[in-house]
């Protein structure tokens, strides 16, 4: 079984950061066998896909509403993935979820909130403009 856990969550005015953080732990478990996303999901609306991430951190992917903006990595050592949001829009708030899963690859897969086996509970992010 794999937890995840996200912080950095919070109340910010349109144009600033934060970076959210997602710890991962579990019983016989690699982090750095499995590929991270971060999901968003506004009130009245569905959970959609902001950025993934491989294993290995070669490869990352993101919604075209958060490119140039958003930026996921990851530690391995750390057991850590990140998710660094600069320049921050209104449009951006929701509850944003991290998700783990050892098979997904490529930008399809790793964009479907389905193919992910592992989620954390959420963090609330409120951009007021």
């Amino acid at each position: 079984q794999v937890q995840l856990v996200e912080s950095g969550g919070g109340v910010v005015q349109a144009g600033d950061s934060l970076r959210l953080s997602c710890a991962a732990s579990g019983r016989n478990f690699a982090f750095s066998d499995y590929a991270m996303g971060w999901f968003r999901q506004a009130p009245g609306k569905e959970r959609e896909f902001v950025a993934g991430i491989t294993w290995s951190g070669d490869s990352t992917y993101y919604a075209d509403s958060v490119k140039g903006r958003f930026t996921i990595s990851r530690d391995n050592a750390k057991n850590t993935v990140y998710l660094q949001m600069n320049s921050l829009k209104p449009e951006d708030t929701g509850v944003y979820y991290c998700a783990a899963d050892i098979r997904v690859h490529g930008p399809i897969s790793m964009a479907r909130p389905d193919a992910y086996d592992y989620w954390g509970q959420g963090t609330q992010v409120t951009v007021s403009s």
